[in-house]
Formats: structure tokens, sequence, C-alpha cells
């Protein structure tokens, strides 16, 4: 949907940099609040340069860390209003298996979001999922609300309610310039905007957005491998497509994480990553040089051998995607330190997707200066020291 020629209006109630699935669902909420709002993307859309596009992403209750599991129930009544707005489904309940050493911090911190009564022993686990097997020392905890959701379809599916409520996308437009003001002027490669309140949700590009802005964000992008596995019976039950989502936290041998979902977008293979990647310029991301080694694939492989043993431990598909890491991997949801009216939401850190509905409300509520529906505290940019510099 290539921005159209015709003259556009040029003052709106806000802007939204990044349509993405956090800068979609911001722009979103404000159309939703009755405000003129336009949503700029500097991709033509669809694309597959950032970090929202695929088939799949998993959701789930069971997170370790307090404020995002009070997040949740209030992020799946908000995906469930938008499949009712968009009349499509969304959410696909498969369950999600979290397992990993017993004690582990991490796991421990899942067990306290989903109580005591989701640990499955090894005997329970090999009975309802013969595709997922523990080891000594080891516990797994059962999440029934985790499941898939399906990531193109909900990108496209609240744009297009965004632009039913009166909402204006234009892609294909690069941001060249922001002018700080009560009334912010926002140049693109198409045109000039102006706007009281502005939301920068644009990615791996949001610290060059934000750097002539007087901010230096700790943000790394990164390049990770999306690697699919072939099932050893194709459509068997234990690793296919009727298969439960699942974590492992706290293993020595990942200690970044791996996590696995039925692969929808091909039959026949199981999506497993490691949560984790290779630092990249995004503008770079697909330039891989024939040859360049993939850490991630050998450690995936040695854990499929051994946890998985109804996948092939080689590599079928790998495709890539960019996470944009903060350096404790919690989001910045926050007000600009030296510009009120410019809002900021960056860094989700390759779990972001499933609490979008509810970063969108946050972030749009700091933008109208109402009290956040989520406590924004943790997600403070002061967190961080020096990010304050001189504007340029």
């Amino acid at each position: 949907m290539a921005a159209p020629s015709q003259p556009q209006q040029a003052t709106y109630d806000a802007i939204v940099i990044g349509a993405g699935i956090q800068g979609s669902f911001a722009a979103y909420h404000l159309a939703q609040r009755h405000r003129d709002t336009l949503l700029l993307e500097q991709f033509i859309l669809p694309h597959s340069r950032g970090s929202s596009h695929g088939q799949s992403r998993i959701t789930r209750s069971a997170y370790a860390w307090m404020p995002y599991a009070r997040m949740m129930p209030d992020s799946f009544r908000l995906w469930q209003r938008l499949e009712d707005e968009a009349s499509t489904s969304l959410y696909r309940q498969t369950g999600l298996v979290v397992l990993g050493p017993a004690g582990d911090p991490e796991l421990e911190g899942c067990r306290r979001s989903l109580g005591a009564d989701h640990v499955l022993d090894a005997t329970t686990l090999a009975q309802r999922f013969p595709g997922l097997q523990l080891h000594a020392g080891e516990v797994a905890l059962w999440d029934g609300t985790g499941g898939v959701l399906l990531a193109d379809r909900a990108l496209r599916a609240v744009q297009d309610v965004f632009r039913r409520h009166g909402g204006t996308l234009r892609d294909g437009e690069k941001v060249l310039r922001i002018e700080p003001g009560a009334v912010l002027t926002i140049t693109t490669t198409a045109g000039v905007y102006r706007a009281p309140r502005l939301i920068i949700a644009a990615g791996a590009w949001t610290g060059a957005i934000v750097a002539p802005l007087g901010l230096r964000l700790p943000l790394q992008p990164l390049r990770i491998d999306v690697c699919y596995w072939r099932e050893k019976e194709p459509g068997s039950s234990s690793a296919g497509r009727a298969g439960p989502c699942f974590m492992a936290v706290g293993l020595n041998q990942a200690p970044h994480g791996i996590y696995g979902l039925p692969a929808l977008e091909y039959p026949g293979l199981v999506k497993v990553c490691y949560h984790h990647g290779s630092p990249v310029d995004p503008e770079e991301r697909d330039q891989v040089p024939p040859g360049t080694p993939r850490p991630s694939v050998a450690i995936l492989s040695s854990f499929i051998s051994s946890y998985l043993p109804g996948l092939e431990p080689q590599l079928a598909v790998v495709e890539t995607c960019l996470y944009t890491n903060t350096p404790d991997g919690d989001f910045i949801l926050d007000r600009h330190p030296k510009f009120n009216n410019i809002i900021i939401g960056a860094g989700f850190s390759g779990h972001g997707f499933k609490l979008a509905p509810v970063v969108g409300k946050l972030l749009c509520e700091l933008s109208l200066g109402e009290e956040p529906s989520h406590s924004t505290a943790p997600f403070a940019i002061t967190r961080f020291p020096g990010v304050l510099r001189a504007a340029l």
C-alpha cells in the first residue's frame, strides 16, 4: 500500500512513527479515542525488514517478572477485542510447557505467576507430551493459556481497524527530521506533518531517530536465526502441529533460553529458536556473507537431540528476524526526558509481540497525558545512566 500521491492533511492530533506491531497498536488506541492519527512507516507494507513479520509468535501467561505477568490478562482481553473487531482468528491455543532445572530463578518466577498446581513431573510430561523429554533435576510447568499468535494476520488486522476508525497510514515514508515544540514538525521523504504529540516505536531504527533529539538509548539490534526442524514422522502429534509451545530456561548450554512452537507456516516442520543473536546494523540485516557462522544452530541441534526426540537435529530452514535489546531485556515505555510530548516505545528484546495491545495502550495514555493503566515506572528511560546528551 504505497503512500498515495495526492496531497494529504498536514496536521494531526497525533503522529506515530513505526508501523510494526507496537506502533500500530499505539495508533489503533489513539484512533479508538477519536484522535486524528497519522501512522508512518519507512518501508512499503507488507515487509520483513523489522521484528513484526512472520506467521507465528508465542503468547503466554507465564512470566517471571511481575510487571509483565500483571499486564498479560489485559493483553489477552485486548487481543480478543481485536479478533472481534476484525472478525478473524488471531490466536491458536496450544498450551505452553516451561522446562528447566529445579530451583532456577526464572522457572520459579514463572511458577509463582501460574500457581503451584501447574507443575508437571517427568512422568506426567511424558504421558501428555511424549515429544518433550525432561532430564534428572529438571521440572516442567504447564501454562494452559499459552499458544500461537498469527503475527502477519494480527498486524494486518490492527492496521485495518485503525484505518476503519479514521486513521491514516502512510508507508514508504522515511522520517528525515523531527523538530520539537508544542506542535512538533515531522519531515519525511514525501511530506511535512505536524501534531502536538508524537510516539516513536521504530524498532531497531529507534536509536537513530532519537539521537538528534539528544538521546543515546542503549539499544542493541540483533540478527536472530529463526530455525525450523523436520519431524521424523511427518504429522506426528508428538512433535507436529498439535504439540504445545515450549520454553527452556536456565540451561547451561543455552543461557539465553530456547523456545519452540508449531510451525504453521511450514507443515511438517517445528520452529525451535535460540533467544539470542548477533549484533547487526538493521540496514544490513540480510547481508549475511556465505559461510558466516551461526552459533545458535549448534546449540539448537544439541538441544533437539537431547530434549525433542521426534525431530531431526539437522536444520531444515533458517530465516532471519531482528530483536532490539535493552541491557536488562526489558522495555522502554516513557516520555522523552526533555520533550514530554514525545513518547518512546523501544527495546522489546524479542518478547514484546504478545504484549503489544497493552504497550500500545500505555503509549497512547502517555501521549494523552493520562495516568497509565499499568505502571510504566519499571520501563523508565532514566534507569539507564548517561542517556541524555546535548541535542545535535
